[in-house]
């Protein structure tokens, strides 16, 4: 649309179902790349991905042609897709239902940057569920605990 500019970026934030350790250093370079590409071709700029073996960061820079929602229902999917065809684990993978997503000013993009850059240092202090719970409680998001993460039934 003519006259339309923006400036959208946003740090996301997904995890293995249970929270399950199965993303693999052997193979995580190769997933990160893959869902680069999924971002990349849904008209959106991906600026870094890293996590642990439990989770995944994203800071992406998205144009308005889509929802984040819709954006993340794909990543997601095709990327467990992706995993499950070339049989990287003995068990069927799966991502955690939800995400979290937290906009950025220009100022912070840098911040976010590095500490997604630093995923491995961080987890050496603290669980993704922490970590996650920071995030939400940092941005003012209200949850309820008992939502945050789908346990084994």
């Amino acid at each position: 649309m003519a006259n339309t500019y923006t400036q959208l970026h946003v740090h996301l934030v997904f995890g293995v179902k249970y929270r399950r350790a199965l993303i693999h250093k052997s193979w995580k370079d190769e997933l990160y790349k893959y869902m680069g590409g999924i971002i990349q071709n849904q008209g959106h700029k991906i600026l870094l991905i890293n996590g642990v073996e439990d989770h995944v960061h994203l800071l992406a820079g998205l144009r308005p042609v889509q929802s984040i929602s819709d954006l993340m229902e794909k990543v997601k999917g095709d990327s467990s897709g992706w995993i499950n065809i070339r049989q990287f684990l003995p068990v069927h993978f799966n991502w955690q239902g939800g995400y979290g997503a937290f906009a950025l000013s220009k100022t912070h993009i840098d911040r976010v940057y590095k500490y997604i850059l630093n995923q491995e240092e961080h987890h050496r202090k603290r669980t993704f569920r922490e970590e996650y719970i920071d995030l939400l409680q940092e941005n003012g998001i209200e949850f309820d605990e008992k939502y945050i993460f789908k346990d084994p039934e």
